[in-house]
């Protein structure tokens, strides 16, 4: 037996964590299929029922192929995606790549800043409330993390426009930026923020950055608690391993044993949930999106599924879920060259 393909090895791992990707991202794709036709209506009465005929309704429905058998639908869309051809909408036959190129940009901007928001609240929050354990400080962290993750997402996105909106009247509440920034700034990767940086337009810059604030906090808060109790947990833990307290009894300041070994060793496990809450992240940026007219993809796939349009809705969550197994496998690779011990 090779050493490529042995027990342990890290390309066998690799190769395995692959491998998953197709049956995930299968079953997925089967289940948003069958719930899209199993709930009532379809996307033709959706769109123009009650404005046209009950015949021409029919034919629309027999040339967008709805009257085909089930398996029949079934395979032309599972042969579409294999071919990465998504097909178009059926409210306005917009091709399902070009809704992606248009609002993906804005998703990709909202998670990534609140993932960061996230991470920069919730790992010293963690690291304070693990450090001074049943203290005021800890308790109140705690309790700070657990409202955080138990508020619904538009709930709190109600709360944080009410609070800007008494405090602040004139910031802006909905929106990725205002229309002369969306006019002026070119075009070139999709991301606007992106955009206004290359063209050196700080005045769009800040513009976007300020409609950007108000929903990455509140995406960010949604998964805030979790990175909290996380690392408070992981730094009890290491506080109480053999190496701390042989650091101690070197005579190792207590500030750097907790930065240096405590902290440091607790972050292995909250690398791995990073890659697991890519999946919360996009679920909750759906709601954000409507809450602040946040032109994303999250926005885009309330609006197809209030439409019952199969195609948009079926091509928006097939990104998503490869973009959540993506992440998910790549944080596991990462995790088995930190770790040795999980490829086996």
């Amino acid at each position: 037996m090779s050493t490529a393909t042995a027990p342990g090895s890290l390309p066998r791992y690799i190769v395995q964590r692959l491998l998953l990707i197709i049956p995930m991202v299968w079953f997925i794709l089967t289940l948003v299929f069958l719930l899209m036709r199993v709930a009532p209506g379809d996307p033709v009465s959706a769109s123009v029922g009650g404005r046209l005929p009950e015949a021409a309704l029919d034919q629309r429905r027999e040339a967008l192929g709805l009257n085909d058998p089930l398996i029949q639908q079934y395979w032309d869309y599972l042969s579409g995606v294999l071919t990465l051809d998504f097909g178009n909408t059926i409210t306005d036959n917009t091709p399902i790549t070009q809704i992606v190129k248009e609002n993906g940009g804005a998703t990709l901007t909202l998670t990534i800043s609140a993932m960061l928001l996230a991470l920069v609240v919730g790992l010293p929050l963690g690291l304070i409330a693990g450090r001074y354990r049943d203290t005021p400080a800890d308790g109140g962290i705690r309790i700070f993390g657990i409202v955080t993750y138990a508020a619904p997402v538009f709930y709190t996105g109600l709360l944080v426009q009410l609070l800007f909106l008494n405090v602040f009247s004139g910031w802006p509440l909905l929106g990725q930026s205002t229309p002369i920034t969306e006019f002026t700034v070119e075009t070139r990767t999709h991301i606007l923020l992106l955009d206004a940086i290359i063209a050196g337009d700080g005045d769009a810059v800040i513009d976007v950055l300020k409609h950007l604030m108000l929903p990455a906090v509140t995406l960010g808060l949604l998964i805030c608690g979790i990175f909290i109790r996380l690392t408070r947990v992981n730094v009890l833990q290491t506080l109480q391993a053999d190496y701390v307290e042989a650091a101690r009894a070197r005579g190792i300041p207590e500030r750097r044993v907790v930065r240096s070994h405590a902290f440091r060793n607790a972050m292995v496990p909250v690398v791995t949930i990073i890659g697991l809450q890519v999946a919360l992240l996009l679920s909750g940026a759906v709601l954000t999106e409507k809450t602040f007219a946040w032109p994303g993809l999250g926005n885009q796939l309330i609006t197809y599924i209030d439409q019952r349009d199969y195609a948009a809705v079926q091509g928006i969550i097939t990104l998503f879920a490869v973009v959540v197994v993506l992440i998910s496998i790549l944080i596991d690779i990462v995790i088995a060259l930190i770790d040795p011990r999980v490829r086996y």
